[in-house]
């Protein structure tokens, strides 16, 4: 990493099994290749991700997505701001490993949770085996809540980027606006309702399509 910091999140060091962080880059910053898969989504500022001899300019809510262990560069002409998930891949026997691609937010369909048109899930990773791992962003309307309060053998890498509300952790209640970041371990109760007069979203991350025990 060359004229950026890193603003790291969550890590194996607390006992996640993923690393989470922002990247605040200056005018010509770089990020270099990563030993593991990454997830890149830009939160502000362009950034020009390489793949296959390709360039590619993200803007805010575009991302990518970088197999672990290939040359795919990450830099910017501007400061910019990208939050940024890297974890170990897990093959799965008889199932091709993922190819890089990049996405945008904005093009996708809002898919309404449990029914419910004022809770909205974008799912930025496709749901196949390939990949190990899910990331979608989640929009709450003023007031909107989750149905249930969850318990899953999931951890999660949250972040908040519009809005705000109440966050429940175990038995503990917290405010959370945007820029706070969360982390999950499995078996954490989780529950969240948007307060405010403008809609709450964040990103969040999980572990998938693996049996839990490895």
């Amino acid at each position: 990493m060359k004229n950026a910091t890193a603003i790291v999140h969550a890590a194996p060091g607390i006992g996640a099994a993923f690393t989470e962080y922002t990247v605040e880059f200056e005018a010509g910053g770089v990020l270099g290749p990563a030993a593991t898969q990454r997830f890149l989504y830009v939160l502000e500022g362009e950034l020009e991700v390489g793949i296959a001899r390709a360039k590619h300019v993200l803007s805010p809510g575009q991302y990518a997505y970088l197999p672990g262990g290939e040359k795919h560069p990450v830099k910017t002409s501007m400061p910019a701001k990208a939050i940024v998930i890297e974890k170990p891949y897990q093959m799965l026997p008889g199932t091709p490993t993922p190819k890089a691609f990049v996405g945008d937010e904005g093009k996708l369909l809002g898919q309404a949770l449990n029914g419910d048109e004022w809770l909205e899930v974008r799912q930025l990773i496709p749901n196949e085996f390939a990949f190990d791992f899910a990331v979608n962003t989640m929009t709450f309307a003023p007031g909107a809540t989750l149905p249930m309060v969850e318990i899953h053998v999931m951890e999660h890498g949250l972040l908040m980027l519009e809005g705000g509300g109440i966050y429940r952790l175990g038995e503990d209640w917290y405010p959370v606006h945007a820029g706070d970041f969360i982390w999950m371990g499995s078996y954490c109760p989780q529950w969240f309702g948007a307060l405010g007069k403008v809609p709450a979203k964040y990103l969040i991350y999980k572990d998938w399509n693996r049996h839990p025990l490895g």
